[in-house]
Formats: C-alpha cells, structure tokens, sequence
C-alpha cells in the first residue's frame, strides 16, 4: 500500500475510533468506578493546554458525553443545615462507661465491620455516595478549567497568528463551538463565584460594545460563534435566576445586531434559530419597546432570506405579538397604523439600540409581501399573523404549528431535504464518464479526514490494483488501434498506388498503338 494512501486514510480512522472509545468509557463509569474518567479529563485538560487550544474540536466535544448528578452543585453548607439535628436532650445526657470487656468486644466489632465493608468495596463496582461525589466534582473541576482556557484564549483576539496556521474545523478558534455547547449543558452546575466573571467574558467574545460612535473592534469570530455566546449567557442565566443578578440587556442589543450580519451561506441557521427560541421565545415578557423592534427586524429578517430561516422568525414574531398585545398596532397598514407613542417618534431601521428605533412609530409591510412567498408554509404563517389585526386584544388566532423557531427550523430543513429530486444515472454512463474524464481534483486534508475510511489494506490494495490494471488494458488498447489505423491506411495507400500504376501502363500501350 502507498505511504501517500495511509497517511491520508488512518488518521480520520483513528480520531474517530479515539472518540468513541472516550465517549463509551464516560458512559459506562460502572465498570471503573469513575477513576478512569477523572484521568481521561485530566489530560484532555492537559492536551488542550499543550497544544495551546489548537487542536481538533472532537478533543473537546467528547466531553458532553460526561453525566454529573443534578445535586452535584449545591453547597456542602446548605446541605448540612437542611440535616436533621440531634436532640440535645439525649447529646449531653451522662453515659456509664462501659466495663474493659465490652470496650474489647464492640472495638473487634467495629473491626470486623470495616473489614467486611473493605471486601464489598472491593469486589463491587459501586461506589459510596460520598467517594462518587467526590470523584464527580474532580471531574467538574477538570471539565470546566478546559472551558474557561478555551474561553480565555479565544478573547486574545490580537494575535492573529492562529489566523493563517490553524487546519482545523473552526477558524481560528477550533474548541469554542464545543465549549460552548458544553458550558449550556452543564451550566447548573458552575459555581456561582465565577458567574459574574463568565458572564462578563461572554459579552466581550459577543463582540458588544456600546454603540455609541465607538469603532467595533476586529472581532476574529463568526457571527454563529458570537450567537452561541449569547445563548451560552441566556441558558447560564436561567439555570441560576434565584442567586446570579445580571441584566442581560447588552446581550439583547448585540442580538439585535447580529441579525442582520447573518448570511445563510456563511453562518449556521440552526444558531439562529436556537438564538430565536432562547433569547425571545423562551422566558418571560418582553419588554414592548424590545419586543417591536425585534417584530419589525424579524418582519424585515424573513422578506431578505430563506424559507427555513424566515419560518423561525415568523414563529418568533407570532409569538413576540401574542405576548405583546399592544404591539399589533403594527400590523394596521392604513393611516392610524403604527400611531403608538414612544420615546422615538420616528423609525430608524439602522440603530443600534432596539430602545432607540421607534419600531412602535411604523408598520409591518412585509407580511403583505410575505403573504405571496412561493413556499405554502411561509405565506400561510405570514396570513395568520395578518389575521391578529381583526382580533381582540384577549384573542389569538388559530395556531397552525405549536413548534418553536428551532423545531420549526429543523422540521422544514428535513422536508426540504426529503422533496429534493434524486436523479439516477445509469452504470454504463457512469463508465462512460469515467473513461473520457482527464481531470483530477486533490481532496484538501479536512475533506479526507472527515471521511468514512474503513477499508482494509489488503482490500485497498486489490482495488487498486485492479483499477490500474484497467488502466493499463485501456492504454494499450488506444496504443493498438493506432497501429492497427495506421497499417491500415498504408495498405490502402499501397492499394491506390497500385491502381494507379496500372492505369498509366495500360495509357502507354494505348497510346503506342
């Protein structure tokens, strides 16, 4: 087999063989007892530092296999209060000491126990609840350490090296979608010390600043890794309403924001539409000032792009007008339309404070014009919010999907899939096709690496060998068609110069005569 062929084809082989062998042992903590998955975060911990958080994201994303008990959080404190107390009554009463043979007896006693207790622990794989607390927050500690490096370094936005060198998946910065993802699956369980300084963290990787003539900063992420900040914030938030007090109205107005830098061939839809369901879907009532301007920018958002993104903001918008019954004064297009008193008597479609468009000053025209969308499922969204206008302040109308903007999304992406032709092109044309082809195109590193490479070596080779013997039949078969048009094009010359020579002698003896 080639070395060129089994550089390309092992190590996507292994990487993915390495991940699901890490992924299995943090799902079957039984048989080690959890030992095993403390070192095996540890030195994802230590690889990541390592190799300075470039690295693949795979890495990092076995991590959001790891199971943590949902009291793993709470405080030690809290809990000792919540025990039950001994009566003093039986603590300070006076007891007889006990005679020297019963000291002896209950001490081999206790001995015995111990030993006993020593042997069950040993042949059983369960642990005690204390020993796998204890092991579960070793492998807490360890788990979030690797997040907030990833975090930390993803900040240091200045150093642009990694711009150009890093290969892998990612940009720049490869581990920060999974630690994302990570940080909202286990937020419950970060310790409240550190909230205010993630949440911090969060909003300056968001890219937000405050808008007020100030030049953004060149922010190296994104706009999906800037969108998964704000929903990392949100999710932290929610998982800690009792005991985190932050206002996350910066995150609402870089929301806002990174609307409009949304590309559908560039960023990911399913983001956004995550963005949608936990920043405006999820939670409690919006404020109205907020709530029109992200009516009007989504209104705006839906008429600019797609059938998956505008049907998650339309399901977004309906339910942002039910919340919000004053707002439906936007959906009256005649001359009383959009009449409701702000702060801003006029609507600026380009600022950059959702408190500062006067959204409530104008009306949504695009629903007119999304009402005739080529997709049913768009125009049919767009009819049915047209239809509040008619209805009472205390009416909805009739909900045709209860799904939210990220179901939503999903649901029609898969139908969309689904719908798309397959054309089948027959085995002969595909021969055919392959035979005249002289053009070769070389696969980049990424492409190879996230392929499927499970053929054997011994199978690779005689497919090789087998291809290029089909080659060489086909080489040699030109190579004899041309010899053979070749000798036939000089026995037919020969034949014409005989005939030739024929006719001039006959001409002669004519002419003699």
């Amino acid at each position: 087999m080639p070395d060129a062929c089994r550089h390309f084809i092992h190590p996507a082989l292994i990487m993915k063989l390495c991940s699901e062998a890490i992924r299995s042992l943090f799902r079957n903590e039984g048989k080690h007892r959890g030992e095993a998955t403390v070192e095996a975060v540890r030195l994802v911990s230590a690889s990541v530092k390592l190799n300075d958080c470039q690295l693949h994201p795979d890495v990092v994303e076995v991590c959001l296999s790891l199971k943590f008990d949902e009291d793993l959080g709470k405080d030690e404190s809290k809990e000792e209060k919540l025990k039950p107390k001994k009566n003093k009554r039986y603590q300070n009463r006076d007891v007889t000491k006990p005679s020297e043979k019963k000291k002896i007896k209950k001490e081999l006693l206790s001995k015995a126990r111990q030993e006993v207790h020593a042997d069950l622990r040993a042949v059983s794989f369960t642990l005690d609840p204390k020993e796998k607390k204890m092991i579960q927050r070793e492998t807490l500690a360890a788990l979030f350490e690797t997040y907030f490096r990833i975090l930390k370094h993803s900040m240091n936005t200045s150093n642009s090296r990694y711009k150009a060198t890093s290969v892998f998946p990612g940009g720049s910065h490869p581990l920060l979608a999974p630690c994302l993802e990570g940080l909202g699956k286990f937020s419950h369980l970060i310790d409240l010390d550190f909230m205010s300084e993630l949440i911090a963290c969060l909003k300056k990787l968001s890219g937000y600043t405050d808008h007020q003539g100030e030049i953004p900063p060149d922010n190296t992420l994104s706009v999906s890794e800037r969108l998964q900040c704000c929903i990392v914030a949100f999710k932290v938030w929610r998982s800690n309403l009792e005991a985190l007090n932050v206002d996350l109205q910066d995150f609402f107005v870089q929301f806002y924001n990174l609307i409009l830098e949304y590309r559908p061939d560039r960023d990911h839809g399913e983001v956004l539409a995550d963005a949608l369901k936990t920043l405006l879907w999820e939670g409690k009532q919006q404020d109205m000032l907020r709530a029109a301007a992200f009516i009007k920018r989504l209104a705006t958002f839906a008429l600019s792009f797609g059938s998956t993104e505008a049907i998650a903001a339309l399901i977004t918008l309906r339910h942002l007008l039910q919340k919000n019954t004053k707002c439906r004064n936007m959906l009256e297009n005649d001359a009383g339309g959009g009449s409701l008193s702000s702060l801003v008597a006029k609507y600026d479609p380009e600022a950059k404070d959702p408190y500062l468009s006067g959204a409530l000053a104008t009306v949504l025209w695009e629903l007119s014009l999304l009402q005739k969308h080529h997709d049913e499922t768009v125009s049919g969204m767009a009819s049915n919010i047209l239809s509040m206008a008619n209805l009472n302040a205390t009416q909805n109308p009739v909900q045709l999907s209860s799904s939210n903007p990220l179901e939503a999304y999903k649901d029609l992406s898969m139908g969309r899939e689904l719908s798309k032709p397959t054309h089948k092109v027959s085995q002969t044309l595909k021969c055919k096709r392959k035979r005249r082809s002289k053009e070769f195109v070389a696969l980049s590193t990424d492409v190879l690496e996230k392929a499927d490479c499970t053929v054997g070596e011994d199978e690779l080779r005689e497919k090789l060998q087998s291809h290029f013997a089909v080659l060489r039949g086909i080489s040699e078969n030109e190579r004899l068609r041309t010899e053979l048009n070749h000798a036939l094009s000089s026995i037919n010359m020969y034949k014409e110069y005989k005939k030739q020579k024929k006719a001039s002698k006959k001409s002669k003896k004519a002419a003699k005569a």
